[in-house]
């Protein structure tokens, strides 16, 4: 691989202390800069927030596998969508998510740049992520993997090498 992950500025709601009220968030800009310098990052992208095999397989695994990715030297694990922040940030709340961290690409940005952007209008959605994972050390990509048929439109929503196995597999070898 050796290439680095997209210099992008992701806009994130953020818990803030001096904030009260019922919605006790923020605005955040959080650059690729401060997620990836000088660490170990397994990110993961989702195509949208509820088809059954993200709800059920692909977020959840990772979830349940934080604990051992962190093991074996992952510093954070980031699931990646083409969504804003507050229904990213909801659809984890609702599905327990507590260890995995939620990354909001509305725009598109970070998505666009990787080459991983494609129409998903057969499920009502416009432009998407595709399934992909990929290991990154201190902002340099050492291993992606994209699923099979990448295509605007896909009828298919696979998930043969993106999966939690898969990385922890590559980690350990």
């Amino acid at each position: 691989m050796g290439s680095n992950v997209p210099d992008v500025v992701f806009k994130i709601r953020a818990r803030g202390e001096s904030v009260g009220g019922r919605n006790p968030f923020r605005w955040k800009d959080v650059s690729t800069t401060d997620i990836f310098s000088d660490k170990n990052i397994v990110i993961f992208a989702l195509p949208t927030l509820f088809p059954s095999t993200n709800a059920t397989t692909h977020l959840p695994d990772y979830e349940a596998k934080y604990d051992e990715l962190i093991s074996l030297g992952v510093d954070e694990v980031y699931c990646l969508c083409v969504k804003a922040s507050f229904p990213l940030l909801q659809s984890a709340k609702n599905l327990g998510i507590t260890k995995v961290k939620m990354l909001p690409d509305a725009h598109s940005a970070f998505t666009r740049s990787m080459g991983m952007l494609v129409k998903n209008e057969i499920f009502g959605s416009d432009d998407v992520s595709w399934r992909y994972s990929a290991y990154v050390v201190n902002g340099e990509i050492k291993k992606i993997f994209s699923e099979a048929g990448m295509m605007d439109n896909c009828p298919d929503d696979p998930l043969e090498c993106s999966d939690v196995d898969t990385m922890i597999s590559y980690l350990k070898s």
